[in-house]
């Protein structure tokens, strides 16, 4: 088992290969560049900030499925809340050569919710995603590059507990689309993303999508912040 829930400032970060592009292989050389960037390598001691509006972000689906989506949001995995333009900022670190962290941050009226995440790569064109502070949901995401940009579909669930591996059925599938935005051309650095979450029976029950611009910035051009760390058994 590993952990990554520690204070480290990233300095152990890599400028070698990312998770995506150990999984892409030669198709990462397809991506748009503002796409290489994102998915690329975090230098060491550096953090990738994406800063947007979501037009649209939250669940969408029954009523009584909510008080699950309550305790989802308190291990920063989805929430109950949905708003249009939400303020969103994205933050991705690198504590190992071998794993990718997120952070998500929704400015929804009224609160903020945040969705974390460690990623890291499973063999040719797969990742697996592990999702929460304590990373105790694994998607399995399968990678593929269009002329648009990249799509992850998810093609196994497991849940994390005690450090034992539960395979789940597939009563979910999530697709995530990430493409350059039309300002990008401008060297602007725009892109989009758009996840979307299906339940069997359900529909589409979470959906986030909109705008960002993402840079790397070295440790000086940080702001101190507070931050949650996935930690995985």
């Amino acid at each position: 088992m590993f952990s990554i829930a520690d204070d480290s400032d990233g300095s152990a970060g890599t400028t070698g290969e990312s998770v995506y592009q150990r999984a892409l292989g030669v198709d990462f050389a397809r991506l748009p560049a503002p796409l290489q960037e994102y998915f690329g390598p975090i230098p060491a001691g550096a953090v990738g900030v994406g800063k947007g509006r979501y037009t649209s972000a939250g669940y969408r689906g029954p009523r009584w499925l909510r008080p699950a989506l309550r305790l989802s949001a308190a291990r920063d995995v989805l929430f109950p809340e949905v708003s249009e333009d939400v303020p969103f900022t994205v933050e991705n670190r690198m504590p190992r050569a071998d794993v990718l962290c997120a952070e998500r941050t929704f400015a929804l009226p009224g609160v903020t919710r945040r969705m974390v995440d460690a990623m890291t790569t499973s063999g040719p064109g797969m990742v697996v995603d592990r999702l929460g502070r304590r990373g105790g949901l694994e998607v399995r995401l399968r990678l593929s590059v269009g002329p648009e940009g990249l799509r992850l579909t998810s093609s196994a669930l497991a849940a994390r507990v005690a450090g034992t591996r539960i395979p789940l059925p597939p009563f979910a599938r999530v697709i995530v689309d990430e493409r350059t935005g039309p300002d990008a051309a401008n060297g602007q650095g725009s892109q989009h993303v758009d996840v979307r979450v299906r339940v069997v029976l359900l529909g589409e029950v979470f959906r986030y999508t909109g705008s960002f611009v993402y840079r790397i910035l070295a440790p000086a051009q940080q702001p101190p912040v507070a931050r949650r760390k996935p930690s995985l058994d």
